[in-house]
């Protein structure tokens, strides 16, 4: 099977040196992962292009491989083909390799009726509730058991009115493939419209689905009897592109990152200009320009800005840990206020060893002060985009630093030690 770059590995970087280039963002990571479950729904084949090399791709792989799935991945085009499926259950080890194994529940109930799986895996940043999940199969009429995570449907899915108590991705993505294929209309309220949700939505429509109210927080599903083969492009990574935009606004740098789509940017635009960074947009590219220093904005006032995440359209959770690192470098004071996941900023304590100036709240909240001098060290990655925003940090900072973990990054980021020395990073890895 083709893989990414090997698990246990390291990145020894020299930091100091601004990063300047273009790059092209891989494929969301966030859409193929579910866009590889809905390729079971049918058993015609479904073709997937701009398909990024991550590691997590290859774990969802591994879960088609043992469920007799045929597919062949090569550059980055991933065909799919689910005419049989050998088995309903997913063993442990490859459900706790990734959160979205859990998102093959739907197609096996669609395809046989039943499911086994078991508690998937993923970064660890705190508690990731599935309630959703197992509330939405249930009004949908599966039984839905959350002590053994067994699932039947042999009376078939049948489509319901419901409410997410939150906005999940994940739970969208799961009940919207579940409803394409039950009987009846589906309405799901407060879903998730990230990019990488509309993406999947768009592709359920190319296979024959009725998902309407794309890019709202009220999707009308109207059921069909059989979803067919399609050909879809995957959106391109919004996620990659913020971190790299931080990478090079933190080491002095310049970038332009293209293939990128202008509506994925409004909040993300909003952040940066609070750092008094001016993100230049044409048709398809967005460019930070090399003139530019990092400064917090006050709000009106003279208050401290805080930086919040939130459901999209408002900033997104995967892009604070590189954000932070950016206000290490930024003259002036911010608070950084992570609202969704209660490990998710527990990093900064290897940002303070560095040198950073750094106030620990509480596991949701810190005060970042700049521009302060990072020195290098080793540390490791706790996790995709920590691990991202500690490279960052090493190639803010005076001499050595080695990054342990490596392979983490990997799960989320294609060929990053490639994109980086690219922009003039001075980076090597071993394993």
């Amino acid at each position: 099977m083709p893989g990414s770059a090997p698990a246990v590995s390291h990145f020894r970087i020299e930091g100091g040196v601004p990063l300047r280039g273009d790059i092209v963002p891989g494929g969301n990571k966030n859409a193929i992962l579910p866009m590889i479950a809905a390729a079971v729904l049918t058993e015609e084949e479904v073709i997937l292009h701009n398909v990024p090399r991550i590691r997590d791709v290859d774990a969802m792989l591994n879960i088609l491989a043992h469920l007799g799935v045929e597919f062949d991945y090569e550059d980055t085009t991933l065909r799919i083909r689910a005419a049989q499926i050998a088995h309903f259950e997913i063993p442990k080890t490859l459900c706790r390799e990734l959160r979205t194994s859990f998102l093959m529940v739907a197609p096996l109930l669609i395809r046989i009726g039943k499911a086994k799986v078991y508690p998937p895996g993923g970064d660890v940043i705190g508690r990731r509730r599935l309630d959703a999940h197992f509330y939405g199969l249930r009004v949908l009429g599966a039984e839905a058991d959350p002590e053994t995570f067994e699932f039947e449907a042999h009376a078939g899915l049948h489509g319901r009115d419901m409410f997410f108590d939150e906005a999940s991705v994940t739970a969208t993505e799961h009940i919207m493939m579940a409803a394409a294929l039950a009987d009846g209309t589906t309405i799901i309220r407060n879903a998730a419209s990230e990019p990488h949700v509309q993406d999947l939505a768009n592709l359920l429509n190319k296979m024959g689905a009725h998902v309407d109210g794309i890019n709202t927080n009220t999707l009308t599903i109207t059921g069909v009897a059989s979803l067919h083969g399609a050909e879809h492009r995957i959106v391109s990574d919004h996620i990659e592109t913020g971190s790299f935009i931080a990478l090079a606004a933190a080491t002095g740098g310049e970038i332009t990152v293209h293939d990128t789509v202008h509506s994925h940017y409004w909040m993300i635009q909003r952040v940066f200009q609070r750092f008094n960074l001016t993100l230049g947009f044409d048709r398809h590219s967005v460019t930070l320009a090399g003139s530019l220093e990092p400064r917090i904005q006050k709000d009106i006032g003279g208050a401290i800005p805080r930086i919040d995440d939130g459901p999209w359209p408002q900033f997104p959770s995967d892009l604070m840990s590189s954000m932070i690192v950016l206000a290490t470098q930024s003259e002036g004071s911010v608070l950084f206020f992570e609202k969704m996941f209660e490990s998710r900023i527990y990093f900064v304590d290897r940002l303070i060893q560095m040198g950073a100036s750094i106030i620990v709240c509480d596991p949701h909240r810190v005060v970042v002060t700049g521009k302060t001098t990072l020195s290098g060290q080793p540390m490791s990655s706790p996790d995709i985009r920590a691990g991202m925003a500690l490279l960052n940090a090493a190639l803010c900072a005076d001499g050595e630093s080695i990054v342990d973990n490596a392979g983490i990054i990997d799960r989320g980021y294609e060929n990053i030690f490639e994109k980086l020395r690219s922009l003039g990073a001075r980076i090597e890895r071993f394993d």
